[in-house]
């Protein structure tokens, strides 16, 4: 599956939030990148807002048009608000989950470790990022993969915890419970715009 791989700290400074992690590029720069990125004053219209918004999640997951759009409409299916169920499904994403978990210190690398078949979901080996996750499943490093050394830095990394994982850094394992609350999605993301987006 094809993804983004072109320079990081330009999509953060479009956006002006560190969606790939800390950067020092947005307080160097904090303009839009570009020649014209410091004297863009033009107002922006309603669809560009929106469309922003939606480039925003897409990057922030590392998800690419075709499974954003098929979540979308997994989340339009589903009871309750759109916009929050898309942002669970993506949070359920198994590469979202190692990250969230403290595995690996980005998403990307995350989505390495799945990629190169590091993680086990109940006891057997998953190597699809995009698996979706369900109430109750054990996510763990196959016992080999524990002593890799960007596991050992990242699980030595002081990480805050999320109250739908339950996680057991010795074992590098953890459990995830259920969907998250949208309250306790620490994202800045107006699910919102991407809904009206889409409704159009």
């Amino acid at each position: 599956m094809a993804r983004y791989r072109g320079p990081k700290q330009k999509i953060a400074r479009r956006f002006k939030e560190a969606i790939f992690g800390p950067s020092k590029a947005l307080e160097r720069k904090p303009h839009p990148p570009g020649q014209h990125g410091r004297n863009r004053r033009a107002k922006e219209s309603e669809y560009s807002v929106q469309l922003k918004e939606k480039q925003k999640a897409k990057y922030t997951y590392g998800v690419l048009e075709r499974q954003f759009r098929n979540l979308f409409e997994k989340a339009a299916r589903k009871k309750g608000v759109t916009g929050e169920n898309l942002l669970k499904f993506l949070e359920a994403r198994l590469d979202n989950t190692v990250f969230r978990l403290g595995f690996a210190r980005t998403r990307r690398q995350a989505r390495q470790l799945v990629n190169h078949g590091h993680v086990m979901v109940n006891g057997r080996v998953v190597d699809i990022p995009s698996a979706q996750l369900k109430a109750g499943d054990i996510i763990g490093l196959r016992p080999k993969s524990r002593n890799l050394e960007i596991v050992g830095e990242s699980l030595g990394r002081s990480r805050k915890g999320y109250p739908w994982l339950d996680v057991d850094r010795n074992l590098a394992q953890g459990k995830f419970l259920d969907y998250p609350n949208r309250e306790d999605i620490p994202e800045n993301i107006k699910e919102q715009l991407i809904v009206e987006l889409y409704s159009k």
